[in-house]
């Protein structure tokens, strides 16, 4: 099955994974940098789930602050 997930910013690749190895640190969650096949869904959905809060605090704050472009 081909992988559908398409960034719109082409550089947001980096920033998700930089994004993804700090709330799984802050979270004290082993990561590796290739393989997590052996990680729990529970570990790896807490990860996504404050990755997304992470995400909506700092497009708030973009509006909140004048910089977001809405």
């Amino acid at each position: 099955m081909p992988n559908r997930n398409q960034y719109v910013v082409k550089n947001a690749r980096g920033a998700l994974d930089r994004l993804k190895f700090e709330v799984a640190q802050q979270l004290t969650i082993p990561l590796d940098q290739a393989y997590n096949g052996d990680k729990t869904s529970r570990d790896m959905g807490a990860i996504g789930g404050n990755m997304v809060r992470r995400m909506i605090q700092i497009a708030e704050q973009q509006l909140v602050g004048g910089t977001g472009r809405f």
